[in-house]
């Protein structure tokens, strides 16, 4: 078994750890009314977003996320949270080296002797959900559930969708498909993000993803019998009609969103097997971007 299969399977599990570890950290992560940023790059970037919606809409506060090469100085919020499994993203460190002296960050990552973690004014370590894969798939969603039971969000549906994303077959074979197309509304928008970014990773694959509703205005007019549609969360109808009228094949699921990019997450790796790739190790790709 691949590591990156081996952590998928985990995802569950260590969902549950960061459920349990919420009360001892809750100190630490944004305050109801707080105006907050989340940052990260990549993977952690699509977490940042799905975060920083997910908290605005339901009132906790004025929420942003940016990908941290991008985030505008001047600003003031009363917590950045900056996200990074290897603790070592140059762009993050750059961002919060960039704070004002008085500000309050806080890095969630794997190691504290990282300078992410030493750039932070806090920092809280999931250290078990660190990965042996390039690629992140348990990371990043661990991060977020620990942030989505922050919100009050009840896990535990979550936690059992994904056992059943992780038991049943893939609803299609990717390999028969040369473009992936993901569409989400709300939060789950950062996760189509991830989605189409875990295809290109690990699959070398053709892959977007784009709010449900700007599918329409565009990007439906490459979509064929070549192209595959995945609806993370509810899908609207007469949106799931104009998509299988191009020829192209549709997946929606009841399972929470989280739990979907589980299946996904399966699919890119069936697709790098399929293909002849090592999911695991993708070509150009490092666990960290250091920059000189």
């Amino acid at each position: 078994m691949s590591d990156i299969s081996h952590e998928i399977a985990s995802q569950p599990a260590v969902w549950r750890q960061a459920c349990e570890l919420r009360p001892q950290v809750a100190a630490s992560l944004p305050a109801e009314g707080s105006r907050v940023a989340f940052v990260g790059c990549g993977t952690s970037y699509y977490v940042a977003n799905a975060a920083a919606v997910a908290r605005e809409s339901l009132g906790m506060g004025e929420s942003d996320a940016f990908v941290a090469s991008e985030m505008p100085a001047g600003r003031d919020y009363d917590l950045v949270v900056a996200i990074s499994r290897s603790g070592t993203t140059t762009e993050v460190i750059r961002a919060l080296n960039a704070l004002p002296a008085d500000s309050r960050s806080l890095a969630i990552t794997t190691d504290p002797g990282t300078p992410v973690a030493v750039a932070a004014t806090d920092t809280i370590l999931l250290t078990f959900a660190d990965e042996t894969s390039i690629v992140q798939t348990r990371f990043a969603t661990t991060v977020l559930a620990l942030l989505r039971a922050h919100l009050g969000h009840a896990l535990d549906a979550a936690i059992a969708d994904a056992e059943e994303a992780l038991a049943r077959p893939l609803p299609v074979t990717p390999s028969d498909f040369e473009q992936f197309v993901f569409l989400a509304t709300g939060w789950a928008v950062g996760l189509a993000g991830e989605a189409a970014l875990k295809l290109r990773e690990a699959g070398c694959a053709w892959s977007e993803s784009y709010p449900a509703m700007e599918y329409r205005h565009g990007p439906i007019s490459v979509a064929g019998e070549r192209t595959l549609v995945w609806m993370l969360g509810d899908a609207e109808q007469d949106l799931v009609e104009d998509v299988r009228a191009t020829g192209a094949t549709v997946v929606e699921s009841l399972l929470d969103p989280m739990a979907e990019l589980v299946t996904i997450q399966r699919a890119a790796v069936a697709l790098a097997e399929a293909r002849g790739l090592d999911p695991d190790r993708p070509r150009h790709l490092t666990r960290s971007v250091v920059l000189p």
